[in-house]
């Protein structure tokens, strides 16, 4: 005698419940993956909070992408402190140059293996000539410091000194990010910027953003 049991089709109540039980599982991975995204969206588009503040620069919104057909190439790839300045005036201004420029040189060497990322450039706007010792003080393979002329045709020349001045920011040290826009912006008063919180502001970025290149 057969004693096996018939094999008994299931329901349609049972396929309906496994379905919507295997619908709802691939709907809840769905949603723990996409979660950090659309957070992220919804902090940054919707909400914009400006509470908890943690950056100790001015951040620029929107960026702005330095001149192709000037600056841009001497900037592109990595992250850039940047300031405007006719250098040989800046020899002889201790107060609002060289004090800047040594503490962007400072705050530059501070970041230690991570410091090949960053580079200083000052754009000369007179173009005048530098000193020996400007030049030996302030040198770019030791120091990672670029001076930059102005261009010589005048329609470069303006386009790029409007963009130094954009939002009167002319006289502030200015951070670029590696595409060459600029993000943030230093106070350069009586009392800024601050060594440890400009390199703070340094430290996250390139902690969080991996990109600018190594070396040069």
């Amino acid at each position: 005698m057969n004693t096996e049991k018939p094999l008994i089709p299931a329901s349609n109540t049972e396929i309906s419940v496994k379905r919507k039980s295997g619908a709802w599982q691939m709907w809840l991975i769905i949603i723990i993956f996409a979660a950090p995204v659309i957070a992220s969206y919804v902090m940054f588009y919707i909400v914009k909070p400006t509470g908890g503040k943690t950056n100790y620069g001015q951040l620029v919104d929107p960026v702005q992408v330095a001149p192709q057909e000037s600056l841009l190439p001497v900037v592109y790839g990595k992250w850039t402190l940047v300031i405007a300045r006719p250098v040989q005036t800046c020899e002889q201004d201790e107060d609002h140059c060289l004090k800047l420029l040594y503490l962007m040189r400072q705050v530059r060497a501070s970041l230690g293996r991570e410091l090949d990322r960053v580079q200083i450039v000052i754009i000369n706007t007179d173009n005048s000539q530098p000193s020996a010792s400007f030049l030996q003080a302030y040198d770019e393979k030791v120091a990672g410091v670029n001076i930059f002329n102005m261009p010589g045709d005048e329609a470069s020349k303006s386009n790029l000194r409007r963009w130094i001045d954009l939002d009167n920011g002319g006289e502030a040290i200015q951070l670029l990010d590696p595409n060459g826009a600029r993000m943030m912006r230093f106070p350069v008063n009586s009392d800024a910027p601050d060594f440890k919180k400009m390199r703070s502001d340094l430290e996250k970025l390139l902690k969080w953003n991996p990109t600018g290149k190594y070396g040069k």
